[in-house]
């Protein structure tokens, strides 16, 4: 009979079982094991990778391989118990500068204020301000600093480049510090201020400008102020620019900000006089006349933003109550005073007067030769102040007299 169809090893499987004893038997078991061995799935032959990516097969997607491990941090000693690291290329700890820089939103919230330059550094940090990171070009700018200040900060030494592309200044200082916002009640001001200090303080009425408030600030120090306050319209008091102007007055003597007229009050000394400064002549223009009608009784004035109809109240404006008149130089110093400096766009504001008038203040003109409209505020400020401070010293030194030589009775 014809061999039957099938594989090779089929047909040879069944002369092996015809050739042995009881082979037929044998055969026909043999033939039925490769009929059922046909009927499975036969093992799937695959073809290569590039022939079934042309036939539209879905390959197996590649795994991908791990991420690098992040670099280690290099660490190197600054001094004993001192450490500082090198900022990788990415570290978001630089871009904080400039967001710290830039909004004044994020400084309030997250309670951080940006340094730079080792000396103001240096007076916050001997103030008692509380750093948190220091970037620094090179191991010098360290070594002005207070050893024992700077274990409480992370020291991240960085290139000069990104700190010139963080600065707005022309010749960057190469050292820059992140620290909590100072609070005026936990600040250790240094002893020559505090003994310097006159029962003189200054309330600036929407200073706008940050180089003005700086400046201000700085006079107000100078001085020898109590403590400066600020109402809610001044300029942030720790943005940058005031920082500079300011040249660590704000880590010597208390600034107190954002403050609205109806708390200012509690922030005053009992007793205290409100004096505003003004630049109206008291005596008319050639220094001889009586003072002006303005000053001598109360004036209906509308507010800058007020419409020009009445309002729905029916009144046409705020009442400006009436203060008397009175050359700076001449004495305003009896008992202790505060001196309110408005800002050069919209000068004193209402509340301004009404709190001078309720402590019984007044006036004090600074005279200017007819036809110029009005003095810088931060001058001003300083014209008025060292007159007070000259009056304050003075009467002090008069007092000091009056003990060492009584007048006999």
């Amino acid at each position: 009979s014809a061999a039957p169809a099938g594989p090779p090893w089929l047909a040879a499987g069944l002369c092996r079982a015809l050739l042995r004893p009881g082979g037929p038997r044998e055969a026909a078991a043999a033939g039925r094991r490769g009929v059922r061995a046909l009927r499975r799935s036969p093992v799937r032959v695959l073809p290569p990778l590039k022939e079934r990516g042309a036939a539209g097969e879905k390959q197996p997607s590649p795994k991908k391989p791990p991420p690098p491990p992040p670099p280690a941090v290099e660490r190197s000693s600054a001094g004993p118990g001192l450490w500082y690291e090198k900022a990788a290329p990415g570290d978001r700890r630089l871009g904080k500068v400039v967001t710290i820089t830039k909004s004044k939103k994020f400084r309030d919230h997250h309670g951080k204020v940006l340094l730079e330059g080792p000396r103001l550094i240096k007076d916050a940090l001997e103030a008692g301000a509380v750093p948190h990171t220091l970037f620094f070009s090179t191991m010098g700018h360290l070594k002005e600093l207070p050893e024992a200040k700077l274990k409480q900060a992370s020291l991240v030494k960085v290139k000069f480049e990104d700190i010139k592309s963080w600065s707005d200044l022309v010749t960057p200082q190469g050292l820059v510090g992140i620290f909590s916002k100072p609070d005026h009640s936990k600040m250790s001001y240094p002893a020559a201020q505090l003994i310097s200090s006159l029962p003189l303080l200054l309330i600036c009425d929407n200073i706008r400008d940050p180089g003005n408030l700086g400046t201000i600030l700085r006079s107000a120090a100078g001085a020898g102020c109590e403590k400066v306050l600020l109402t809610k319209g001044c300029v942030d008091p720790w943005e940058p620019k005031v920082l500079r102007a300011g040249m660590g007055a704000h880590f010597r003597l208390p600034i107190i900000a954002n403050l609205d007229w109806e708390s200012l009050p509690s922030n005053l000394p009992a007793g205290i006089q409100v004096c505003v400064a003004d630049n109206k002549d008291p005596r008319g223009a050639d220094g001889a006349g009586s003072a002006p009608d303005s000053l001598k009784a109360p004036v209906k004035s509308k507010p800058k933003a007020a419409p020009e109809h009445e309002d729905e109240e029916g009144e046409e404006g705020v009442c400006i109550p009436e203060l008397p008149a009175q050359y700076y130089y001449e004495s305003w110093t009896q008992t202790p005073a505060a001196v309110v400096i408005g800002g050069e766009t919209h000068g004193l504001s209402p509340d301004a007067l009404r709190l001078a008038a309720s402590t019984g203040g007044k006036r004090l003109v600074i005279p200017v030769v007819p036809g110029v409209d009005s003095l810088n505020s931060a001058i001003a400020a300083a014209i008025v102040l060292f007159e007070g401070k000259r009056q304050l010293l003075q009467r002090h030194k008069q007092e000091e007299e009056r003990q060492k030589f009584p007048v006999a009775g």
